[in-house]
């Protein structure tokens, strides 16, 4: 039976311990629960040192593919792989404000838009139905915090009605963060809620009619001049205290 590892590439011995056991748990040659070798056989298969290996697997402990246990029938275990990992970056990149308006627009305007569409073509009644309870939830709202919940749900349930994981992990993440550039940047006065809303309940009517490219058109729509509305916060903020000028990610770039 061939080894589960050889030994270590000498030129790059930490990365390519980290790899091989990377790879073992992707490709499925170690599943969910298995454990690793013990650190002194895994040591003797890849020629490397206690240091050495000891880092590469708190490496991926961090990358979430394994956990390693303490004391008696402990050591390395395999975990599962999910989408925690990818969010757990893109939720640290968001919150430490490498990621602009700009940015966040540019996304959501692509992947949101594709995403209604994708949802208008998968929804079930059922669906529709809790799309329009969350609406008359939002439409029941007159505070600003209660109704940008509302709207975060209703656009949750739209990526939840696709099915697709990566979707639904990655826009997750987005919709948590997204609240600390409109607590600073959004004005959502009663005006803006109901224009808010009537955008809402356009894109749930298209998606009732099975009108997926209307719903794709109105979505963008929608991301496009709310965030319009922001960037002219930003850019009024800015002509006052020119100062924080990076404090949303843009690092003094701007696009039109």
């Amino acid at each position: 039976m061939e080894p589960l590892f050889r030994a270590a590439k000498q030129n790059r011995i930490f990365q390519d311990v980290v790899d091989q056991i990377q790879d073992a748990i992707i490709d499925g040659q170690l599943k969910t629960g298995d454990r690793l070798p013990a650190e002194r056989q895994l040591q003797k298969m890849m020629k490397t040192s206690r240091s050495t290996l000891r880092e590469a697997l708190r490496v991926l402990e961090q990358k979430g593919l394994i956990e390693i246990k303490l004391g008696m029938g402990g050591g390395a275990v395999v975990r599962t792989v999910s989408t925690e990992q990818v969010t757990e970056s893109l939720d640290l990149l968001i919150r430490s404000r490498r990621v602009s308006l700009n940015h966040l627009a540019e996304f959501r305007e692509g992947a949101e838009g594709d995403v209604v569409a994708l949802a208008t073509k998968r929804a079930k009644r059922t669906d529709i139905d809790r799309l329009q309870a969350l609406l008359e939830r939002a439409h029941a709202c007159t505070d600003r915090r209660k109704f940008l919940e509302a709207d975060r749900d209703l656009h949750l349930a739209v990526v939840g009605i696709t099915r697709n994981p990566i979707y639904i992990s990655i826009l997750k993440t987005v919709h948590e963060n997204i609240h600390r550039y409109f607590d600073r940047f959004l004005p959502m006065n009663e005006k803006e809620m109901a224009e808010n809303y009537r955008d809402l309940e356009n894109i749930v009517g298209a998606m009732a009619g099975r009108d997926a490219e209307r719903a794709r058109d109105l979505a963008r729509n929608h991301i496009r001049r709310f965030n319009g509305y922001m960037k002219a916060k930003r850019n009024a903020d800015r002509q006052m205290t020119p100062a924080t000028e990076t404090e949303d990610g843009d690092s003094g770039t701007q696009q039109s």
